[in-house]
């Protein structure tokens, strides 16, 4: 060793290693991981990310025809994956009971997230237009597994917006993700599986195949997919990267320029194989990416990715928009609910950089939590979510947490002491 530095970074590999190994196959969140694997917010605001690109909804709600709406709501679903670019920090579970709140004027919405179950970790959310003109809520169930090098997380549960003018209701899931060298070489991440956002007012569909990697790195980032009537009939074409634009097209001006491409022998750039994800030692090789997204003539934009500020990577590679979460403004601290996130100690330390003082709450809020739940079972006490309630989705009917009101009504006395 050259220096007590890498001393230090050997003896905490070694002891981060023989922590995950124990893990392989496990779902994480029943295991309690090291606060080094997080990133100062909790699921409750990593799910708020989600209205980022809320503009979408806007423009969708002032078009009069269908497919153009599902167009931008392809793109919404598309952009809400896009933060977790580069994101390989794991945010903080939430404690039970806790939750989080935005509010954003500018944007027209206001949003709830409460955890409203611990096993299984269930996060429920609601987001609200202040002019009434759409709403956007689902729940979400993430199971997370590791493999060895990865993590994969499988985001279950249904997202539902809907549109009051158009009086529409579109539901669909996230796609899978995938971060590869969680121990050995450069952390990259990739989305894969297929979305399918159903109208359920018109039976229009729009159907995106998130593409994995592959075997040579082709496919990394790409999203693809078309949008169909009832009948079937292909009417556009969507294309893109979930990690910078995504744009609508025709078919047949999409398969014609698909046949040219083949002719020509698309890209004659050779690509490095990519490692499997399960075996061996070595580190899951990033393919070479192109972070250019080549329009086809006639493309319609849909969205672009916004910038990352210049100092993003000393700040867990966070958009701006991340940046503005754990923010107490002037004002909030007796108006937002007590178990609200901003509130938490274990973040806020290390949001400060506390990092032995976060480590230290974290564990004193877990014990503090897993104390609560021996108590109500003493008692024989079940426990209650307090702005949510399970039930079944109304469009596709599958489980989901409702929003049952009365948040914003800043009634707070009853809540649990959750910090």
């Amino acid at each position: 060793m050259n220096s007590e530095e890498d001393l230090l970074l050997y003896i905490t590999f070694l002891y981060v290693w023989g922590f995950l190994k124990k893990c392989i196959g496990m779902e994480l969140s029943k295991i309690t991981m090291p606060i080094v694997f997080n990133e100062p917010l909790s699921f409750l605001q990593r799910i708020t990310e989600y209205m980022e690109h809320t503009y979408l909804i806007h423009k969708a709600c002032t078009l009069s025809d269908s497919i153009e709406r599902m167009q931008l709501v392809a793109a919404f679903a598309i952009s809400a994956v896009a933060s977790q670019w580069d994101r390989t920090g794991k945010p903080f579970n939430p404690l039970l009971g806790e939750t989080f709140e935005l509010t954003r004027d500018e944007e027209g919405y206001r949003m709830i997230s409460e955890q409203v179950s611990h096993h299984p970790p269930i996060s429920a959310f609601y987001t609200e237009s202040l002019n009434q003109d759409f709403s956007f809520h689902g729940s979400i169930y993430p199971k997370l597994k590791f493999w060895g090098k990865s993590v994969e997380a499988e985001p279950k549960g249904t997202m539902t917006l809907e549109l009051s003018k158009h009086r529409e209701a579109y539901t669909w899931t996230n796609p899978m993700c995938c971060v590869h060298n969680v121990i050995l070489g450069k952390l990259w991440i990739e989305q894969y599986g297929t979305v399918e956002i159903v109208n359920h007012s018109t039976g229009d569909k729009c159907v995106l195949n998130f593409k994995p990697c592959g075997m040579f790195g082709k496919e990394l980032h790409r999203v693809e997919g078309h949008i169909q009537d009832k009948s079937k009939k292909k009417h556009q074409v969507i294309y893109g990267k979930w990690t910078e634009c995504v744009y609508s097209i025709e078919p047949k001006v999409y398969e014609v320029n698909k046949k040219a491409e083949k002719k020509s022998g698309g890209d004659s750039k050779k690509h490095k194989q990519v490692q499997s994800s399960t075996g061996g030692d070595d580190a899951d090789e990033m393919p070479d990416v192109q972070e250019t997204v080549t329009m086809i003539p006639g493309s319609t934009l849909l969205w672009r990715v916004a910038p990352r500020p210049p100092h993003s990577t000393q700040m867990y590679n966070f958009t701006n928009f991340a940046m503005t979460l754990n923010e107490l403004e002037p004002g909030m601290i007796g108006v937002i609910a007590p178990t609200d996130c901003r509130l938490r100690p274990d973040i806020r330390a290390m949001e400060n950089g506390d990092i032995d003082t976060a480590s230290q709450e974290k564990e004193r809020l877990e014990e503090k939590q897993r104390a609560a739940r021996r108590e109500r079972a003493k008692d024989e006490e079940e426990w209650s979510a307090r702005w949510f309630q399970q039930g079944n989705n109304r469009y596709t009917g599958a489980a989901d947490w409702i929003y049952k009101g009365g948040y914003f009504d800043r009634r707070y006395s009853d809540l649990p002491d959750i910090y």
